[in-house]
């Protein structure tokens, strides 16, 4: 029998219900509009009957796929604008053209690694989770050329001089972040609740890939914390002694901003060009992996998920590697031609 409308107690809104091709139906239209929610109706009706026909790979749209990737525990961050360009779509319409146009007018002015991970990634794993379910062929989608990843890391001198040269309030947050690899998200919004003075440990429980981490404290960031006034809520302030505003959106990803102006200076005093907050980041996973050269011990605290995005830090430790340079034919020539004259 046809989808028929129908009013519940109490809800101002009409509902879709009955049977259809063997299909159970009962859902709200989500108004109270019955022209509106005659619409809604007839295009329900007319969706179930292509699936009987066509099968659900020619009806299915990147909605559905989308709420199913929800709640199947798919990440939420920057998920929404993806959703809403293209709505009700069928799968099988989105095609490369369909995600170039869309990264395009989403995103006019952002860089291709924004795009990527703001739209490309997005509707790539959507599009993957239903093609699992066989929804949609597996895609194959061509992403914007990312730039090598940039790696600007200090010594410890320079560094030294970076934390001179931050002002009071500044001081303690770079220390934290040049010793716990901490994103600056992560450090500005950093409760003292996760914050474990006696057992010299800290804990991350939201992180930019979702996963919660602990990171050990060196002598130095102990002694930065321990000397912080006050023991509830953010760890660190602004000069005024209120907490860094948080972001309002999944579109605000940039913490740094928050401490731009006072890091700006502190570098500028310091004598340091080209490096900014997450940098310290990189400072952190260069000094750890020139030490210990450990790649597992390094992607596990810094909460990387892949080698590929640590390797970067062995590429540019290869201290170990001097023998293989010595071993070079003619290496040992310039002592041999000494030894000679000596003996002349």
């Amino acid at each position: 029998m046809p989808l028929e409308l129908k009013r519940r107690p109490k809800s101002p809104n009409w509902i879709i219900r009955g049977t259809l091709r063997g299909i159970r139906v009962e859902e709200s239209t989500g108004t109270g509009n019955r022209a509106v929610a005659e619409e809604i109706r007839a295009k329900r009706e007319a969706e179930i009957l292509a699936q009987s026909v066509y099968g659900r790979r020619a009806t299915a749209t990147f909605a559905a796929a989308a709420l199913s990737y929800l709640e199947n525990g798919g990440s939420k961050r920057f998920t929404a604008k993806v959703i809403a360009h293209f709505g009700t779509t069928p799968l099988a319409r989105i095609d490369q053209d369909a995600l170039d146009r869309g990264a395009k007018k989403l995103y006019p002015e952002a860089s291709p690694s924004t795009r990527n991970r703001q739209f490309y990634a997005i509707a790539s794993a959507i599009l993957h989770h239903a093609a699992k379910r066989g929804w949609c062929t597996l895609p194959i989608i061509d992403r914007p050329d990312i730039p090598a990843g940039r790696v600007r890391w200090l010594t410890i001198d320079e560094a030294d001089r970076l934390i001179a040269a931050c002002s009071d309030h500044l001081r303690p947050l770079v220390i934290f972040m040049l010793y716990t690899g901490a994103r600056t998200g992560e450090a500005l919004w950093l409760d003292w609740r996760d914050v474990e003075l006696s057992r010299a440990h800290v804990q991350f429980p939201k992180t930019k890939n979702g996963e919660a981490r602990g990171v050990p404290l060196h002598r130095r960031a102990i002694a930065a914390l321990a000397n912080i006034s006050g023991r509830s809520a953010e760890v660190f302030r602004r000069p005024d002694g209120l907490a860094y505003s948080r972001p309002r959106n999944d579109a605000d990803t940039s913490a740094g901003t928050r401490i731009k102006t006072a890091f700006r200076a502190a570098c500028r005093r310091a004598g340091i060009v080209d490096f900014h907050p997450h940098d310290c980041r990189h400072t952190w996973a260069t000094w750890h992996y020139a030490k210990n050269r450990d790649l597992g011990a390094l992607m596990k605290l810094g909460g990387w998920k892949s080698e590929r995005m640590v390797m970067r830090y062995a590429h540019v430790n290869v201290g170990e590697l001097q023998h293989t340079i010595d071993n070079l034919p003619g290496g040992k020539s310039g002592e041999t031609k000494k030894r000679k004259a000596k003996k002349a």
